[in-house]
Order: C-alpha cells, then sequence, then structure tokens
C-alpha cells in the first residue's frame, strides 16, 4: 500500500506554526525563538530542526541542495534530501548557484550566495552561553541585559591557557551589535561568510527547540581580542590536489602508498565544477 503524504511531509497548521517562528527570527537577528519542535522520521541530532525549516518553506518551484560537512552524498545529506524529494517532487541539484534552498551541516558553500537564496543550517546546540550556564532562565536573563561577560572569559582563558582563541568551530558572533549567537558547527573559516551576506540565512535546531536567523546585509562580527584578533584555519601555500583551488576549505588527507599530505577542497560540488570548466576549456584548446 503506497503511503499518501501531505506536500513536504507536515500538515498546514505545522508549517504556519514554523514560518511564524522564523519570521519573528528574521524579525530579531541573532535571537533565539521558541518553536514546537515536531517529530520527524529521522533521529532528533540528525538535522531536524534545519528539515523542518526547510519542510515548511519549501515550495514547488523551488530548486533543492543538501550537503553535509562539504559533500553532497554523505549518508545524511542523501537520506535528508531522499525525503524531501519524496514528498514535494522538487528539483534536487549539487550547483550552489542553481539552488533557491540549500540545507547544510557543518559548512556554508564555497560559491558565494546570493540575492534570493535561502541557506539554512542545522545545529545541534544554539545556546552560545550553554557551555558556562546551564540555565535556560538564566541564559534568557543574560541575552535581556547583553550580559556576554561569561563569553569573553571563556575565550580569554583559552588564550591564557594556549595564547590563542582554540575554538575550531562554533566560535561565537556578535549579531547585529546586540546577540552573541552560536553560527552552528561550522569552522572558523565560514564566519566572515555570515557578514552582509546577501542571502537569507536560517538555523534550527530541533531537539533544543529554537529557530535563529541572519537576515540579508547584517553585520556579523566573530567575537575576539584587540591584541588576539579573530583569525580563521589558514591555508596559505596549499591548493587542491583535484582542481587546483586555493584559498577554499580544504580537508587534509594521507596518501598511504605514496607516504605524503595532500589537501582536497573540503565542498565536492566547488571541487567538481572548477575540474568541469577546466575540462571544458582543454576540449576547446584541442
Amino acid at each position: 500500500m503506497r503511503i499518501q503524504y501531505n506536500f513536504a511531509f507536515f500538515d498546514e497548521g505545522s508549517k504556519r506554526e514554523i514560518r511564524r517562528a522564523t519570521l519573528k527570527a528574521i524579525a530579531i537577528p541573532g535571537y533565539q525563538v521558541p518553536f514546537a519542535s515536531r517529530e520527524m522520521p529521522i533521529g532528533r541530532g540528525w538535522g531536524t530542526g534545519g528539515l523542518q525549516l526547510t519542510l515548511s518553506l519549501i515550495g514547488k518551484k523551488d530548486v533543492l541542495k543538501v550537503i553535509d560537512q562539504g559533500s553532497d552524498e554523505s549518508v545524511n545529506a542523501v537520506s535528508i534530501k531522499k525525503l524531501i524529494q519524496k514528498t514535494t517532487g522538487v528539483k534536487t541539484v549539487e550547483d550552489t548557484s542553481e539552488a533557491t534552498l540549500i540545507q547544510s551541516r557543518h559548512r556554508i558553500p564555497e560559491i558565494p550566495l546570493k540575492p534570493g537564496q535561502i541557506l539554512v543550517l542545522q545545529v545541534p546546540l544554539p545556546e552560545p552561553l550553554r557551555k558556562y550556564e546551564p540555565s535556560e532562565r538564566e541564559t534568557k536573563k543574560l541575552h535581556g541585559e547583553k550580559d556576554y561577560s561569561g563569553a569573553w572569559l571563556m575565550l580569554f582563558e583559552q588564550i591564557m591557557k594556549y595564547r590563542n582563541m582554540t575554538t575550531g568551530a562554533d566560535h561565537p558572533v556578535m549579531v547585529h551589535d546586540r546577540y552573541v549567537m552560536a553560527p552552528s558547527p561550522i569552522p572558523k573559516f565560514d564566519n566572515p561568510k555570515l557578514d552582509n551576506s546577501e542571502a537569507l540565512i536560517l538555523l534550527g535546531a530541533g531537539r533544543e527547540k529554537k529557530i535563529y536567523a541572519v537576515p540579508p546585509y547584517t553585520r556579523v562580527v566573530s567575537l575576539s581580542f584587540e591584541d588576539v584578533p579573530f583569525r580563521t584555519e589558514s591555508f596559505q601555500d596549499k591548493s587542491c590536489k583535484l582542481c587546483g583551488a586555493q584559498g577554499v576549505f580544504m580537508d587534509e588527507l594521507f596518501d598511504a602508498a605514496a607516504g605524503v599530505i595532500y589537501y582536497q577542497c573540503n565542498d565536492t560540488s566547488y571541487c567538481l565544477s572548477r575540474m568541469n570548466r577546466q575540462s571544458a576549456v582543454l576540449m576547446q584548446s584541442l
């Protein structure tokens, strides 16, 4: 027996409730808006917050892209893509520039986002103050009073111990000079892409039942000190073994047969598009 789903899985009432929370999040950049997180056919912690945002916003004319840590073909990305495609029938692509709706885990695509696109980030822990304040009531008060001394102290302790800020991912940011926000576990390399992004960026945490947003052209600054500035991961003098790209986030890999370390683009579709262009240029020159 074939099961008939409503368009985009959810009933229309659920979509409206999530959209209302999303609109509030867009109106107050960086503010965490509570919402009634629904039960999903995937386990919590596997992207249910981002998936709920995507299902509530997607339309029949949308073009969907789903990535997981830079890959379009990971188990998580493929499973989410199949669920959305099965319940909507929308077109799916790997090319970032073609997509109108992009759902991602742990990465912002290398190709700059453009007006009209929506990036949905999956978030495991939306509260940037949770590492030093376990009470939800107290973190709300701290946000309300704009008291972020604990976040600064946490970074200061890292500098005292290791002579630098050691946050490898999910480095806290100040949004619109008002709220400190967890950008999701994207690498520090991607933090600057949040600042004045031309696309709408939405962040959803299903397990924690929170939605927050960075509207287009919003000021986003990574927390740092005057004498210890924020620095991203450095890939200076490194190039992708496959496409030769430089200045992008890369994976460090080891070739056991040759006994050498090499680098490869983390964003697989970006790497593939470069190789395709290089092949086209080569064919034209023959």
